[in-house]
């Protein structure tokens, strides 16, 4: 690991750092116990960020029956980004969102690389009608327009939806391209000379696959895979923010919506239309710089 941080670029670093953090958001801070934020009775409506210590600036309207008034209310809670015009608190909500956006992104990033390189190692290694009955399965679903089937699909959940129904939605189309790029690499390394080894060594195919192929496509998988979460959170938001994600799913996407729907931007609400836009960005950076990271390190290994 030592070795791993010294020889690893600052690109690398800082998207590790920053996809650390949200895991830790999306999986740690959200199992702390609270309270749902998706129901509208929660707090007071259009509350501003309460965060603790805040009180020594004197931001306050005085007391009420020994209550400190924190900008007209008697709240004694701490609601760090505020809360909504329909009195959820925005923090959670993000947390929440988080939490659901790199749900969303793991599932179909596993399942897309999963199946892509089951679906490439087969074709390209077995060859045959096999390799053309899969192949034109697999070009079928490149060309196939991914949005309206997308849109079609979520319509169809009248918006409700879970998390694993709209992950498995959006990872319809996950798994294309990586079984095109897997089947290229299959077809160029069976005709390698290990290869022949192992066959005339009494492998079969499964096998040979498994021992003899599959190690070389390990580190284009991982790349694949934080390659397709990224994707798959940009889907999401960007249906989302289209206004047609199902409408029960906290997500950074529909964050967006909501507050694009309630007009925090004209009513000035900050501190509930920023925080899903600066954490969809800087999650998108992150994970950016960890993939182009991540193979620039994998180009320099190779270079020794």
């Amino acid at each position: 690991m030592k070795r791993f941080w010294k020889n690893a670029s600052f690109r690398l670093k800082f998207g590790l750092i920053v996809t650390l953090f949200f895991l830790i958001l999306g999986f740690v801070i959200y199992f702390v116990p609270h309270v749902d934020p998706f129901p509208n009775v929660i707090k007071e409506k259009n509350l501003p960020p309460r965060i603790p210590g805040i009180e020594k600036l004197g931001i306050f309207d005085g007391t009420e029956n020994g209550v400190m008034k924190y900008k007209g209310s008697t709240a004694n809670e701490y609601h760090y980004l505020g809360t909504t015009s329909q009195g959820q608190d925005i923090f959670w909500l993000l947390i929440e969102g988080i939490h659901n956006s790199l749900t969303i992104g793991l599932i179909v990033a596993l399942i897309g690389t999963v199946v892509g390189v089951f679906v490439g190692l087969l074709s390209g290694f077995v060859g045959g009608g096999i390799d053309r009955f899969l192949m034109l399965v697999t070009d079928t679903f490149v060309v196939i327009p991914s949005l309206p089937v997308m849109i079609l699909m979520t319509s169809l959940m009248k918006g409700r939806a879970t998390v694993i129904m709209m992950a498995l939605v959006l990872a319809l189309f996950a798994w294309a391209w990586p079984s095109r790029q897997i089947r290229s690499m299959a077809l160029t390394m069976k005709e390698r000379d290990f290869i022949h080894t192992a066959w005339f060594s009494g492998e079969g195919v499964l096998q040979t696959v498994a021992t003899e192929i599959l190690p070389f496509t390990l580190t284009w998988s991982l790349s694949n895979f934080m390659n397709a979460t990224l994707s798959a959170i940009a889907s999401e938001s960007g249906l989302a923010v289209l206004g047609l994600s199902p409408a029960n799913l906290i997500t950074l996407g529909n964050m967006i919506q909501w507050a694009r729907n309630y007009n925090a931007i004209i009513m000035g609400r900050w501190n509930w239309i920023l925080p899903p836009i600066l954490s969809t960005i800087v999650l998108f950076i992150g994970l950016f710089m960890l993939i182009t990271g991540y193979n620039d390190y994998l180009s320099m290994k190779r270079g020794r």
